[in-house]
């Protein structure tokens, strides 16, 4: 076993070599997890056989988490996973497996005093002046004390379940063992070897294990929303860190699902459900570095309404084209163009290059259109998630590992969005931000896609830009005045070039000044448009601008329609 426990990164090659000579502890495993899960199984098949599946379905409900904490670790991190998806799970049974995530048996003080004292080479009292006798929470993978340093500071100590590296290399090994031989006979239509997601799973779960990782994770986090006061992370401790434990600031926060709590607090449910969805769309287009793991567990409301994220063991990274594709899909999604959502499809890894789309998109039209129904503000993920589970059954779509954990933290990020408000719509949140991240156009393949809106078939889009105007003056976070300035900024520019000639085509189109289009949008956005601020926003975009450089932004269209009109 002292070789498992120097491992730091998942390996399957070295833990199937490490257990094929250890046969009879695998076996003797296999035993007790079939026989466990096997008297479950069995219970609701004579459930099923006596019509009284609806009165036992709570005990089994009660008896499946039981068993699965009874399994241990690697069982437990299973159920978190699936008590996150209530498109698989029915309500009883979702309702305890969310008592996974923390509510589990502690393990013994005493241990855990010798595992601080091992990791940081001092006892726990030399290290902290106070530290709870019993833990104030008990998770999967390891149990968390309150402290006081020293020096004063309020901490949360976290320390890892022991033997946990053995414990985890023996399941997965049974998993990636049992994966090999069941897969032919579920019906899935995966699109990748069924031991690619337990490989993928035990990754994740190995990167969790390493308190190290995780705080370089919680830094990470911290620093993309440094910008950002509505967004708390704790501070790491590093001085008394380790692999096996976790010193960190202290949250004295609110679940995010007591809600008599946050209501007593004062604080606003609405303004939290928002923090929760901007900064979740941030991570996944604006950083790339996204919290996979946000139950409601890990969220907490801050007394001055901020929300505060813990536990970072597990996150994931989208590299610069997925996040490109990623607004792609968004964009196609609103103009309702499914041909080109389909080809974003395959280069997410959703359907293999080789596939022919053609015949997939009036699914995905059904899909979308089905569930965003007659008005845009019906969007949910949830709809989408339960319609899109039927296309994997019929069409040779797969989930990649890296976006399942996305669909999951969206999902989950939805449901309890919806607890805090039951009349919340995830696009009111969400639309907003993604047209003020498009109007304002901070990069340049932002800027590409904003074209990519506003034009179609070479013909400007009028109604599309009212649109979105309106839909980004939704959220609080916009405003106009910088906005409009970044704009002429980049019109004003040589990359800025065929834009203008397209605006100005526009404006001449059919050979008349669009004067009804322009008023429209003045009449929308002249309440923004303080002369001061826009003065300040038209010098700023100016200043460097010669008078020979303006002129030649005039193409000769516009002046012979100014000339004809005159």
């Amino acid at each position: 076993m002292a070789e498992l426990e120097k491992m730091r990164r998942y390996n399957a090659v070295a833990i199937a070599n490490h257990y094929r000579f250890r046969l009879w502890t695998v076996l003797w495993r296999a035993l007790s997890v079939v026989l466990m899960l096997g008297s479950f199984l069995l219970g609701l098949l004579f459930d099923k056989g006596l019509g009284r599946q609806d009165i036992n379905e709570p005990k089994r409900a009660s008896q499946l988490r039981q068993i699965l904490t009874d399994l241990g670790p690697t069982f437990i991190k299973v159920g978190q996973a699936l008590s996150t998806r209530p498109d698989l799970i029915n309500p009883k049974f979702l309702d305890e497996l969310i008592k996974l995530q923390d509510q589990l048996p502690p393990f013994d003080s005493y241990v855990a005093s010798l595992i601080i004292e091992k990791e940081l080479g001092r006892t726990p009292d030399e290290v902290y002046s106070y530290i709870s006798p019993e833990p104030v929470a008990a998770a999967s993978l390891g149990q968390v004390y309150k402290a006081r340093l020293y020096s004063g500071e309020e901490v949360a100590v976290k320390v890892q379940r022991p033997g946990l590296v053995p414990i985890i290399c023996r399941d997965l090994y049974l998993m990636r063992w049992a994966a090999g031989w069941i897969a032919p006979w579920l019906p899935l239509n995966l699109g990748h070897d069924l031991t690619l997601i337990v490989d993928e799973f035990g990754s994740k779960l190995f990167e969790e294990i390493d308190y190290l990782n995780e705080g370089r994770n919680a830094e990470a986090f911290a620093a993309n929303f440094a910008d950002d006061p509505r967004v708390k992370v704790p501070a790491i401790y590093w001085r008394y860190t380790s692999t096996r434990v976790l010193t960190l600031e202290w949250i004295d926060g609110i679940k995010l699902t007591d809600i008599e709590r946050v209501q007593a607090a004062g604080l606003d449910s609405d303004d939290l459900v928002g923090i929760g969805v901007s900064s979740g769309l941030r991570q996944l287009l604006e950083f790339g570095f996204f919290h996979a793991d946000p139950h409601p567990g890990n969220l907490f409301a801050m007394p001055n309404g901020a929300m505060a994220y813990i536990d970072f063991g597990m996150m994931d990274q989208l590299n610069q084209d997925m996040k490109e594709t990623l607004v792609d899909s968004v964009v196609h999604l609103i103009n309702q163009e499914y041909d080109k959502l389909a080809d974003d499809f395959v280069k997410l890894g959703f359907l293999t290059p080789d596939v022919d789309v053609r015949p997939i998109v009036p699914a995905l039209q059904a899909v979308f259109d089905g569930a965003i129904g007659a008005s845009v503000s019906n969007f949910n993920f949830k709809s989408i998630t339960d319609r899109f589970s039927e296309l994997v059954y019929e069409y040779p779509f797969r989930v990649p590992a890296k976006f399942a954990l996305i669909i999951r933290s969206l999902v989950t990020q939805e449901g309890l969005a919806l607890t805090l408000n039951p009349e919340f719509k995830i696009v009111e949140i969400a639309y907003p931000y993604v047209a003020r991240r498009l109007l304002m156009g901070e990069t340049e393949s932002l800027r590409r896609r904003l074209i990519d809106v506003l034009f179609k078939d070479g013909r400007f889009q009028w109604q599309r830009l009212e649109n979105m105007i309106r839909i980004a003056q939704g959220d609080q976070g916009f405003n106009l005045i910088p906005t409009a300035g970044l704009g002429m900024q980049f019109l004003m520019s040589d990359e800025g070039q065929y834009l203008r000639q397209q605006i100005l085509a526009a404006l001449t189109e059919d050979n008349r000044l669009h004067t009804e289009e322009v008023g429209r949008l003045w009449d929308l956005v002249k309440d923004d448009l303080q002369p001061d601020q826009l003065f300040d926003a038209a010098w700023s975009a100016l200043a460097d601008f010669s008078r020979s450089q303006a002129a030649a932004l005039v193409p000769a269209e516009l002046t012979a329609v100014l000339s004809g009109n005159n």
